[in-house]
């Protein structure tokens, strides 16, 4: 059963500020279809199965909240998923800006910089209202080392790409660590402080580095 679970079930987590349509990418993933009006989500959970590069995939998807107030069950939330989903709106420059923190909270809470995270910039439909350029975008998501896209909720456009590619980082991840643990061939090798060291030093000059962008 364990190998089952590894292999076909997937858990991933949506994120990002208060009105940018996590919930409505989500639904249009999961039913093919727009939703206008809904209650503000708090935590809701949705299961599809999916066929991508030919293996079946069970994704569980967590839809979660944006507002502040609840940043506290945020850290539950991430302990619970693989990999990420990241949505700001291309019409709020507050919610692109508001990326950075969320991508800060999941390595956080799971002392990891190699973290499958996809960026995606929500609401392409409304150009007129577009606040952040695609560009921008893709500068951001490569600085953070996150996958980009940007999609339409209402359209459906990119929507079921940027599910099935962030499946494919948790996946790539997966096999890079079980590369890892087979190349040790049962040896116990721990990498010298001092380059840990070194490793949370580039990282904190590339965080600071985005923030100065």
């Amino acid at each position: 059963m364990t190998s089952i679970k590894n292999n076909n079930l997937v858990k991933l987590c949506i994120m990002g500020d208060g009105g940018v349509g996590k919930t409505s990418v989500t639904i249009q993933f999961i039913s093919n279809h727009f939703v206008h009006f809904y209650d503000p989500t708090i935590e809701d959970s949705y299961r599809k199965q999916c066929l991508i590069d030919d293996q079946v995939y069970m994704l569980d998807i967590l839809d979660t909240a944006g507002q502040d107030e609840l940043t506290a069950m945020r850290d539950q939330w991430i302990r619970s998923c693989e990999g990420f989903i990241l949505v700001y709106s291309v019409t709020s420059r507050s919610s692109f800006d508001q990326i950075q923190f969320f991508r800060e909270q999941i390595n956080r809470v799971l002392d990891s910089d190699d973290v499958p995270i996809m960026m995606i910039g929500n609401k392409i439909d409304l150009e007129d209202e577009r606040q952040v350029t695609y560009q921008e975008g893709k500068d951001l998501a490569r600085c953070l080392g996150m996958s980009f896209m940007e999609v339409s909720a209402k359209t459906r456009s990119n929507v079921e790409e940027v599910f099935n590619e962030t499946v494919r980082c948790v996946k790539r991840r997966e096999e890079s660590i079980l590369k890892k643990e087979k190349s040790r061939d049962g040896k116990d090798i721990k990498k010298p402080s001092i380059f840990k060291k070194l490793n949370e030093k580039v990282n904190s000059t590339k965080i600071s580095i985005c923030k100065m962008m």
